[in-house]
Formats: structure tokens, C-alpha cells, sequence
């Protein structure tokens, strides 16, 4: 490479140094004329997008298509791409910050262009777009406003999900110039707009409309800086003012003496405005200062964070000012540490002395200068002065006895980065400060959308980064364009891919489809291992029960209601049944999921369509108990009791229907005819209640029909009876017949009852009881003498003993319990 000066390209604006460093040179044919096309440029050293200005005549060439399209350019001059236009005028051309291609037409439609591939989303500005039509657009990081021909303002806010809202509306007039400032440097925190209308200037947002009283337009040009904090205006008679971007202060002005209306006004960085006419560009500093450079032909210039790009049809250059490293390092005249360390490294390859007195003369500083020569080394495009910074650098670090080495390493392999980058054929000029905002990441995005693949991977590889997005977007292009047959491709890909780690077939497999390829994205989707990636693309490429058997392979019960939800959606019920009785998991996650959400009629038919007769009687048998009405209950039991009646093996089920059956029509007979309702009751509470209330006929009737053993009606009766309190009822009982459950439940129940008297009755009908039961339970009733009895004829000296102290012996009870007592229990 040619060594030159490093402060050739300087030229002094003010008390500061501009460079244009040469980037890029024969950047278009010759017979692409420039000033025939609009021209576009993404930030960080980005693609550069042109179209034929519509308003200009150009001469006819029978070799040139004459449909309209947009090229898409690197800054060296390499087609990227060339996209076809068919949606009309085109009044919008910008990009994001992630280097998607916007392009609007006059009637408010935008494409979205993403990759630098023809691949777009579209989405519209709203109808008010459509009936007025788009005037300018004005674009930023990730959105955009639209002018529109009635000086309506449209706002876009973000480009992955484009929702468009009407801004303030600014008053009426001819809009001469308009720009806007980005939400991120905005109090509001949403984008405003800067309008000039008549001779001053109007700030829109989403609320209001604010005139700034300005009274010296109106202005041709309006431009923010990057950092958002200042404003440069430019008037029709020659004057550029730049002020506070709140409109408070005036900071400069200078007049151009040009009665020629320039064709940009750009910030270079926050410092300087650039003023460009066809052929001159001047950088205007502070108080007026300038520097100017002149071409051969059209120039356009392209802003970025930290200069401007300048583009013609041979140079690409770049404008910025200079770094402070820089300029300590460089200037002309200056003794710097960094300065002397740079001239240290000359003599030393010279083999001088002065190598040494230049190292302890700064000796102090090294450290300043070491670090000085490393960040200089960053915003250096020339190789050799890279090489050279870097030499001094390694040179006064090795003199030191303690230096971290952390920032000379990462610098080395930045510039190794970026060096590979700026290569014409990749065409990424990207300077030091661009990459620091761009990342790594988004570098190697940029590189994968070029489609530089090797590149990407040795760079993610050097600087320790992931790359497996890079061999997904292979494959993807490959699945896209590739001729061969799909067997070839799917096992190139996965040859290519196999041991990768984080690999998305599930990516390739889409991009296949979305060709048209369908079968080779299901080749592919069988290398994915992650059910949850292939399930949604097997479902949107209509493979359903693949879709369905990969989501049970994977045990994910969320999945497999994801898939069985779609295919419920989307198939009539028998098919969906079909499919799913084959799979005994997808038919227990429907059946679970509908018994929680009491889907009843998508049960039965489940039960119905698979030949489950129980089940599906068991429905009927639930929705019978859930009913209010008698009747209605009645016949879902019979319903019931018709799924079975086919089956020989439940004649045990349909006998207990029957009975359900008989007990609801009794019940509600009983409803009509008696005083209480009954419905709902089993056959003994039935029973029970009947008796409670006192219809015994009835309560045999229930008896008979329902066979009910003796012995279980008479413990109902037992109950009911003494629920009712009806003693009379149980002593005729007592006397009249022989109890089946003998005569300690009547005992028992009587007692809990509270009535001790009768309880005691029974007590002498009690039989097989245990030796001193009878005491307790005369005990319990309150009648010792009676237990004291019964002790005595047991000689159970100890309950005797307990009784007469219980009772006292200086009382009567106490008394006749002694005497009970005296002759068998003889002290």
C-alpha cells in the first residue's frame, strides 16, 4: 500500500481538523448518470439503494430495461441487488438501522425489504394516505413519518408491527422543507416533527403543533444533528443558521453567497454541517468556518452517526472530523507522548539511539501514550499508520514493567475485523466508531445478508462469537436457489450441518416450504430436535397427524393440546375422532379436557364414535343427576339404559338404571301428591322421609318396590322415628313385635335422643350382652340403683363400689345401693 501522509486528507475548519479519507474508487459505469437517481444510504457504512428520479427525462438506451426498479449497491459499487417495482410513484426511500429497505409509493403503500433480498412485508399508512396521497417520507432508527399532500403527518413506529397514527395537525401552507427528531432524543419519548411553513418553523407530535417564531425563512433545508441537540436550517437566500434543537439559542451562521439551492444540508457528526451543491460539498464549522471540496461530477452525500459518506460515480469518500487521538498523535507540530512514542518506533527501525532518549523523555506519560497510540490505531483506514500506532504501542508496553494488555489484544483483533470488511468486494466501510454501535452481531448479520458466508464464520469464529445463525442462513439460500433434487439438497444440508450445536432445522424447513418445496421441509423437520419448533410448521404445511405424533413423541401435554386444539378447529368431528382414536394419548387428553370443562356432547361423542357404552352411559347417567326436572332426568336415564341394552355384560347397569327410573317417577308422584319434595333422594333417604313425615303406606310401597331387607327398613324406621320423636310409636314397637336388629340400636338411638326413661326399657330386652353392659347402661340413664342391681347379681364388687360412691352413702340413693350390696359384698 502507498504510504502517505497521515494528515493529507486534513483540512482545518475552525480550531478543529476535518478528514476525507478515500474509501472506494470506479464505483458506478460511466453511464449511470447520478443526477438522474434518488439515493439512499443505510447507516454504518451500509448498502446504498437508487432509483431513477421520475421527475427528470432521461435519454432512451435500447440496451437498458425500461421497467422501473431498485438497485441496491455496496459503497464499492457492487450490485447486491436488483428489485423490480410495480406499486407507482415512489416518494419514500429509507432504510432502518437494521438495514431493512423501506420504499413507500404515492398512494401510502410501503414495502419493507429485509436480508437485501426481494423478500418484503407490505402494510399501508391508512386511508388518509390513500385518498390524499403521500407527499415525502422522513425515516429513522426503526420508523418513519409520512407528509402527506394535505400536510397531514403519519407515524410509524416500528416496522415489525406497523400500526400508523395520525400526528397534530400543523396549519395550513406550503410545506418548503421538513425534517424530524428520533423519540430516543425527544422529552415526549415520541417522534417530532419539524416543519417549515412560511418564515418560521413548526414542531409536531402526537398531541400538539407548536410554532418556534422564527422570522427568517422560510428555509429550503432543514437537518438534526445525530446526538438530536442541534438544528440546522438553510434559507432561500444563502444563509445556513444552526441553532439549540429546543429553538433557544442561536449558535452560528454562515452565508454561502450561493443563489443556487443546494441539493443536501447534512450533519458531519454534531460538530459540523455539510452543504452540498451538484459538485461542491463545503463543511461548515463553527463561526463560519469552512472547508470545501470539489468533484468531478453529481455528489451525494449519506449521513452517518460519526460523518458523511460522499458518493459519485468514481470516488466514495468519507468525511468526518478528525479524533482527538488522532490529532494528538498526528498534528502537525505536536510533542505528545503519543506523538513521541509514534517517532520512537521510527528511529528503532532505523536502529537509532534516539529510540531510547524519545522512550525516557515521555517516561512519565507512557502509559497516556500507549493508550493513545492503541485508540488512534482504531480510527486509522489506512493499514501501514494502523500497523505503525500498533508498533509504538507494543513497543512503549514492553518498556513497562506493569501494562494490561487487554485493550491492545481486542484492538488487534477489531482491526483485523474491520480491515476484512472495508475489502471492495465486501464493501463495508465501516469506521471504528460505526462498529462499536453496529456490534459484532449485527456486523456478521450484515455479512450473512451479502451472503459472504465464509467471511461471517472465520469472524465469529476469531472473535469467539455463536455461528450457527450463519449455517441456518446458508442452508435457507441454499433450499431457496438450489437446482438439485430434494434428496440431494436435505442431505447436503444436514452433512453440512450435522454436529452443529444450535442448529434450527425448523428455519431451513420454513424457508423450504415458503418455496414451495414442501416435501424437502419435511425431510428437514425430521432433523430438528425440538418438537416444539416442528410442530407449528408441520401444521402450517397441513401435515397434520405428523404434526400430532411428533407432539406426543415429545411428552409436551401443552403441545399436544396445542395440535389437537387445530385440528379440532379445523376438521368435522368425525375425522377429528379418526384421527385421534388411533392415539390412545391425544384420546385421553380430549377425553380429560373435556370432563374438566363439562363438555358433555363432545364426550358423547367420543364415547359414541369409539364404542365405549359404559362411558357414554355414564354421561347421560351425570347430566340425569345435574337435572331439576323429574322428567328431564328420567329420560337421560333411559337414553343411558338404551346404550347398554345391546350388551349382556351389564344387566347389572341396566337393572340400577331401571331402578333410578322407577324411584324418580315415585319421587315425583310423591312431589304432587304429598306436602315435601322427595326428588333427588336416594331410596333410603326416601324411605326415611316418608316415615318422618308419616306416610307409612307409602313407605311400604317403597319397600316392596325396591326390596328392601328387613333389616335395613328397620333401622330406617328406627331413625326416622326418632328423629320425629314419636315414643309412643317405638314403645308399640317394643311391644308388639321382634326387632331383626335387636334392641340395642333402640336403646342406643333413644339415648342420644335424650330420653332416658324409655331408653331404660329396653334395656331388660337387650340379650347376649356383655358381662356388665347392662350396669353402663343403666348407668348411662341415670339409674344406678337399677346398675347396682345388675352389679350385684354379677358381684362385680368394683362397679358396686363405684356406684354407691357416685351416689353418696348418706343419701337415699346412696343407701339403697348399701343395701343392695350388704349382704353379697361382706367386708
Amino acid at each position: 500500500m502507498e504510504i502517505t501522509n497521515p494528515t493529507a486528507g486534513w483540512e482545518k475548519v475552525g480550531d478543529r481538523f476535518y478528514r476525507k479519507t478515500q474509501l472506494y474508487t470506479a464505483i458506478f459505469d460511466q453511464d449511470l448518470d447520478l443526477d438522474n437517481y434518488i439515493v439512499a444510504g443505510a447507516p454504518y457504512g451500509g448498502a446504498i439503494a437508487i432509483y431513477r428520479d421520475e421527475t427528470k427525462l432521461v435519454s432512451y438506451r435500447p440496451s437498458k430495461s425500461s421497467k422501473p426498479s431498485i438497485d441496491i449497491y455496496s459503497c464499492a459499487g457492487k450490485l447486491l441487488k436488483s428489485i423490480a417495482w410495480d406499486k407507482g410513484s415512489i416518494k419514500g426511500l429509507g432504510w432502518s438501522e437494521d438495514e431493512k429497505l423501506l420504499v413507500v409509493s404515492y398512494d401510502g403503500t410501503v414495502r419493507c425489504y429485509y436480508n437485501l433480498q426481494r423478500d418484503f412485508t407490505q402494510f399501508s399508512l391508512g386511508r388518509e394516505a390513500e385518498d390524499f396521497g403521500v407527499h415525502s417520507c422522513r425515516f429513522y432508527d426503526n420508523g418513519m413519518v409520512a407528509l402527506l399532500s394535505n400536510n397531514a403527518l403519519v407515524s410509524v413506529s416500528s416496522y415489525d408491527e406497523p400500526r400508523p397514527k395520525l400526528l397534530a395537525s400543523p396549519p395550513e401552507g406550503e410545506v418548503h422543507a421538513w425534517t424530524l427528531v428520533a423519540p430516543s432524543f425527544t422529552l415526549s419519548r415520541s417522534v417530532e416533527v419539524l416543519l417549515s411553513i412560511g418564515k418560521t418553523i413548526y414542531v409536531v407530535d402526537a398531541t400538539e403543533c407548536e410554532d418556534r417564531f422564527l422570522d427568517i425563512g422560510p428555509f429550503t433545508h432543514i437537518s438534526v444533528s445525530p446526538n438530536g441537540k442541534f438544528a440546522a436550517l438553510y434559507t432561500a437566500d444563502g444563509v445556513a443558521h444552526v441553532i439549540t434543537a429546543d429553538f433557544q439559542s442561536r449558535l452560528s451562521e454562515y452565508n454561502s453567497r450561493s443563489q443556487i439551492t443546494p441539493k443536501y444540508l447534512q450533519w458531519c457528526g454534531n460538530d459540523a454541517v455539510v452543504v452540498a451543491w451538484d459538485d461542491e460539498v463545503n463543511v461548515v464549522g463553527p463561526n463560519s468556518a469552512v472547508a470545501s471540496f470539489v468533484y468531478d461530477g453529481r455528489v451525494h452525500v449519506i449521513g452517518d452517526h460519526d460523518g458523511v459518506r460522499l458518493i459519485s460515480n468514481d470516488v466514495c469518500d468519507f468525511v468526518q472530523k478528525v479524533p482527538d487521538v488522532t490529532d494528538e498523535v498526528f498534528r502537525y507540530g505536536t510533542e505528545s507522548p503519543a506523538s513521541v512514542l509514534l517517532d520512537a518506533v521510527g528511529q528503532l527501525e532505523n536502529q537509532s539511539p534516539k529510540a531510547d532518549d524519545n522512550i525516557q523523555l515521555i517516561r512519565p506519560n507512557l502509559v497516556e501514550a500507549v493508550d493513545t497510540c492503541v485508540a488512534a490505531a482504531g480510527h486509522e483506514f489506512n493499514v501501514y499508520w494502523q500497523k505503525q500506532l500498533l508498533k509504538a504501542a507494543s513497543f512503549g508496553k514492553s518498556v513497562l514493567d506493569i501494562y494490561s494488555s487487554d485493550e491492545f489484544v481486542d484492538m488487534c483483533e477489531t482491526l483485523r475485523v474491520l480491515n476484512a470488511v472495508r475489502f471492495y468486494e465486501i464493501g463495508l466501510p465501516l469506521s471504528y466508531e460505526q462498529y462499536r454501535r453496529l456490534t459484532p452481531e449485527g456486523l456478521i448479520q450484515r455479512l450473512i445478508n451479502r451472503h459472504e458466508y465464509l467471511l461471517a464464520l472465520r469472524i465469529a469464529g476469531y472473535l469467539r462469537l455463536p455461528n450457527d445463525q450463519i449455517y441456518v442462513h446458508w442452508a435457507s439460500a441454499k433450499v431457496r436457489v438450489g437446482t438439485e433434487d430434494d434428496d440431494s439438497i436435505c442431505r447436503l444440508v444436514v452433512e453440512k450441518l450435522a454436529g452443529k450445536p444450535g442448529i434450527s432445522f425448523e428455519a431451513i424447513a420454513r424457508a423450504a416450504y415458503d418455496e414451495g418445496r414442501g416435501r424437502l421441509a419435511t425431510e428437514l423437520l425430521n432433523h430438528e430436535p425440538r418438537a416444539g419448533r416442528q410442530v407449528p410448521l408441520l401444521l402450517s404445511m397441513e401435515e397434520d397427524e405428523i404434526a400430532l405424533d411428533k407432539a406426543i413423541e415429545s411428552g409436551d401435554s401443552d403441545l399436544i393440546f396445542f395440535v389437537l386444539l387445530h385440528l379440532k378447529k379445523k376438521l368435522p368431528l368425525a375425522s377429528f375422532f379418526r384421527v385421534i382414536n388411533a392415539r390412545p394419548a391425544a384420546t385421553a387428553l380430549v377425553e380429560s379436557s373435556a370432563t374438566l370443562q363439562d363438555d358433555n356432547t363432545l364426550l358423547k361423542d367420543l364415547y359414541y364414535q369409539d364404542d365405549r357404552r359404559v362411558d357414554g352411559s355414564g354421561v347421560f347417567i351425570r347430566e340425569a343427576l345435574e337435572q331439576t326436572d323429574p322428567r328431564t332426568s328420567t329420560d337421560k336415564l333411559a337414553l343411558a339404559a338404551k346404550l347398554l341394552s345391546d350388551s349382556r355384560e351389564n344387566t347389572f347397569e341396566i337393572a340400577a338404571l331401571k331402578e333410578a327410573s322407577t324411584l324418580l317417577r315415585m319421587q315425583e308422584a310423591f312431589d304432587r301428591d304429598l306436602t315435601d319434595s322427595f326428588t333427588g333422594l336416594s331410596v333410603n333417604d326416601t324411605l326415611f322421609k316418608l316415615i318422618r313425615l308419616g306416610y307409612h303406606s307409602q313407605a311400604k310401597k317403597i319397600q316392596s318396590e325396591f326390596k328392601v331387607p328387613e333389616k335395613v327398613a328397620w333401622w330406617i324406621r328406627l331413625r326416622a322415628l326418632v328423629a320425629k320423636r314419636d315414643w309412643n310409636e317405638i314403645e308399640e314397637i317394643a311391644k308388639s313385635r321382634k326387632s331383626p336388629i335387636g334392641w340395642e340400636p333402640f336403646f342406643n338411638q333413644i339415648l342420644q335422643a335424650g330420653n332416658t326413661r324409655l331408653a331404660a326399657t329396653f334395656i331388660p330386652k337387650c340379650t347376649g350382652l356383655e358381662p356388665g353392659a347392662a350396669v353402663t347402661m343403666y348407668e348411662k340413664c341415670g339409674l344406678r340403683v337399677k346398675a347396682a342391681e345388675e352389679a350385684v347379681k354379677i358381684k362385680d364388687a368394683d362397679a358396686w363400689n363405684r356406684l354407691l360412691e357416685a351416689a353418696g352413702k348418706n343419701t337415699p340413693e346412696g343407701r339403697d345401693i348399701e343395701r343392695l350390696g350388704a349382704q353379697v359384698f361382706k367386708k
